[in-house]
């Protein structure tokens, strides 16, 4: 479990675009993201979220993911 941050994908939305579940795996610099078993669907590489540089590209991309602040 991540100490940092938390990532939260709305898969409703992800899901809904296409080839946007390759796009998030594409930007992120920290492999966050890996491609879901099922078609368009992301899934959160949880041992990499602490490695997260807050870049926020992934939540450029679409509203469908944000990264909470743990210790806020």
């Amino acid at each position: 479990m991540a100490m940092f941050i938390r990532v939260d994908v709305d898969h409703s939305v992800v899901e809904k675009t296409e080839g946007l579940a390759g796009k998030l795996v594409e930007v992120c610099p920290v492999k966050i993201f890996e491609l879901g078993s099922s078609p368009s669907s992301v899934e959160v590489v949880e041992e990499n979220v602490d490695e997260c540089t807050l870049c926020d590209l992934c939540m450029q991309a679409t509203s469908g993911v944000k990264v909470v602040k743990l210790y806020e």
